[in-house]
């Protein structure tokens, strides 16, 4: 791990999962990783508190437990601020589109006022419309759309489920801000990709057509079409292809989404210097995003959870400690990953997921460089 010889590395504080008696279980290491990363500090009293949790799309059962997230809120609570669990519609369709569909989807999954002790707000409004101009200095951005009650509450936790993604690479603390804290407009500035087709490969299903939000494909003679004056580059027909038949030019597409993405991550915390933490979670280490309507078996054992105040740094250790772990045999055996070294690229071979360290530290979010402390 190199480091900036004018700047201590970022901390990042790791709680195993190990436990034999009841001040090891996971809520307590939770609390304990909150205060040990200095979150009291976040929270003022009186604060209004945003926790950005992805509920997960209907069908899938890996996103983070409703009961992990509540141990946050009473941390909040203890520190004297007022926490509510937030979370942003999505571009595609499916059962988080809107804010009605969305609540209801987030109490299917367990994350209610009965469970997490806090109300749920859906953070871009009904249809997606509550939205903040941020202005930054980016590469590709001088303004970012943000969800308004992100940007309007006092402090923000960020938990999230570190898993797979099929054009990120891997989704974190930083995909989190990024995709997790924009409405609608904001995800389409980030995509801002188009699909194609392999007509070789495609075998006429038409799953890409039941999940396009915007009617951007049909089938000509059995085999889909996109309309790339139509498609938003949701990216959703990639996701249930089965016979990954969708494609973009990845050469020259996905660095720049990788960088639109990590600004947008820089949009979301603008104005909270100090006030933002971050706690990532090291279980059910999937290949695909919650935002699938399945769960695929982890790529490897429960890690533990893992909280620093530098998203980038926080992300860079995530990923140290799922390449250091061996690959369950299963997936060793379905998608050849490796030991040691990088099994989101194994599984995702056009992705460029180190931009997400790379851009992040050119512009200021946070940096890679990384000193890992046991709780």
């Amino acid at each position: 791990m190199t480091q900036d010889t004018n700047q201590e590395p970022a901390k990042v504080y790791f709680a195993d999962l190990r436990a034999r008696t009841a001040n090891r279980n996971r809520t307590a290491k939770i609390k304990k990783l909150f205060k040990a990363a200095g979150f009291g500090e976040v929270v003022a009293k009186d604060d209004l508190t945003a926790v950005k949790v992805h509920f997960g799309e209907r069908g899938c059962d890996t996103h983070i437990s409703p009961t992990a997230v509540r141990a946050v809120m009473d941390c909040i609570k203890a520190c004297g601020g007022r926490p509510f669990a937030a979370d942003t519609n999505t571009l595609y369709s499916g059962s988080r589109h809107n804010a009605v569909d969305h609540l209801i989807t987030a109490v299917e999954h367990g994350f209610d006022y009965a469970v997490l002790g806090a109300p749920v707000i859906i953070a871009d409004g009904l249809d997606s419309t509550n939205i903040v101009n941020v202005p930054i200095a980016g590469k590709h951005f001088q303004t970012v759309k943000i969800a308004g009650d992100i940007v309007r509450a006092n402090s923000l936790l960020v938990l999230s489920h570190f898993k797979g993604h099929e054009l990120a690479g891997f989704g974190g603390a930083v995909k989190n801000l990024a995709m997790g804290c924009a409405p609608r407009a904001g995800k389409q500035d980030q995509h801002c990709v188009r699909f194609e087709v392999d007509p070789k490969k495609c075998i006429g299903c038409a799953e890409c057509l039941r999940v396009c939000p915007v009617g951007a494909i049909a089938l000509d003679e059995k085999k889909a079409v996109i309309s790339k004056d139509v498609c938003i580059g949701c990216g959703e027909c990639l996701t249930v292809c089965p016979k990954k038949a969708m494609s973009i030019d990845w050469k020259t597409e996905i660095v720049p989404f990788m960088e639109r993405m990590v600004e947008y991550a820089l949009g979301a915390v603008t104005g909270k210097e100090g006030r933002v933490g971050y706690i990532n979670f090291l279980v059910n280490v999937t290949p695909d995003c919650d935002c699938v309507p399945w769960s695929d078996a982890p790529i490897v054992p429960d890690i533990g959870f893992l909280a620093s105040t530098d998203p980038v740094a926080l992300d860079k250790a995530c990923l140290d400690l799922v390449n250091e772990q061996a690959a369950c045999p299963e997936c060793k055996l379905e998608h050849g990953l490796p030991s040691g070294e990088d099994k989101f690229t194994a599984l995702w071979q056009w992705t460029r997921g180190d931009m997400t360290f790379a851009h992040g530290a050119a512009i200021g979010l946070g940096r890679p460089e990384y000193e890992l402390i046991r709780v």
